[in-house]
């Protein structure tokens, strides 16, 4: 087979037949890799006739690299990289079936436009769509890109759009939504203040004439986290829930908006400034503790 399809799951019972089932019609080998599930997500997987294999995580760059390698994927061979809640709609399967299947010599991977849904509904308008990711690429030439939030693959080469759209289903309820973007939130602000990231190789370019994901990440960079800290949430919801139309998607979108693109981008900034005040009240101590020190 030329092609694998790579799932990561954690507790994804609920949705994992839906994945599959939308990559029945690719001909592919498929690996489930578990991060040590509490319930039946792996016999499900393996009822599913899908390859099984459990591995710690340690966060999603780690985890699909890990992936990719451990499945020992000939470099010239196609990954579709997928998470447990992400279904292949018909039109985007039959592309990829497709394009596989004429194996195009010059194209290095595919690019997918993923529809997010919320509450069990497709969030269709805002800063946040179109959203587009490299997901199908040959095994050689992709990687994941080193970061703690907001990882891309990348290729070395060519990369072309499919057909059709990457449902990301989001099953979870909004408790669980929340400590997820907690904990990424944490992430990011990391990212932020190490700024050794997001230049350099391995990572994808920042770049305004490059594809949609390269001029995201340079607005990102360039323009909103070179914005007031705590005041540049604001801004930023308000052109997604009004400029970009962020308010057709109704009342679920209405909460979509305020928690992806304030709450949550907010808090991203509360943690940077937890972390600025600390640093600052360290440094009096820190120097303190010198001047003690050449007393003696």
């Amino acid at each position: 087979m030329n092609l694998t399809v790579i799932i990561l799951t954690f507790d994804s019972e609920s949705s994992l037949a839906q994945v599959v089932g939308s990559c029945r019609g690719l001909n592919a080998r498929i690996i489930v890799v578990d991060s040590f599930s509490r319930d039946g997500t792996l016999a499900l997987a393996r009822e599913l006739g899908c390859e099984t294999v459990q591995h710690a995580f340690e966060n999603y760059s780690a985890q699909r690299n890990w992936s990719q390698a451990y499945a020992r994927i000939s470099d010239a061979c196609w990954v579709l990289h997928l998470d447990a809640d992400e279904v292949l709609a018909a039109e985007l399967a039959e592309s990829i079936r497709r394009e596989v299947s004429s194996d195009p010599a010059d194209v290095a991977g595919f690019l997918v436009r993923r529809l997010t849904f919320f509450m069990g509904h497709p969030i269709r308008y805002g800063h946040t769509n179109p959203s587009w990711h490299l997901r199908l690429f040959r095994a050689g030439k992709g990687r994941c890109e080193d970061r703690l939030y907001d990882q891309h693959f990348i290729a070395d080469g060519a990369t072309r759009r499919l057909c059709g759209e990457l449902h990301d289903l989001q099953q979870v309820s909004l408790e669980r939504w929340t400590q997820s973007h907690n904990r990424w939130s944490t992430a990011e602000a990391r990212e932020v203040l190490d700024a050794s990231k997001g230049a350099g190789v391995g990572v994808l370019a920042e770049d305004l004439n490059g594809d949609p994901r390269m001029r995201k990440r340079w607005y990102k960079n360039r323009l909103y986290y070179r914005s007031p800290l705590l005041l540049r949430a604001f801004p930023l919801f308000i052109y997604s829930y009004f400029f970009r139309l962020g308010f057709l998607d109704g009342r679920v979108g209405l909460i979509y908006h305020v928690l992806q693109c304030f709450w949550f981008r907010f808090l991203v900034d509360a943690k940077i400034e937890e972390e600025l005040r600390r640093s600052h009240s360290a440094q009096p101590a820190e120097k303190a503790s010198c001047a003690s020190s050449s007393t003696h």
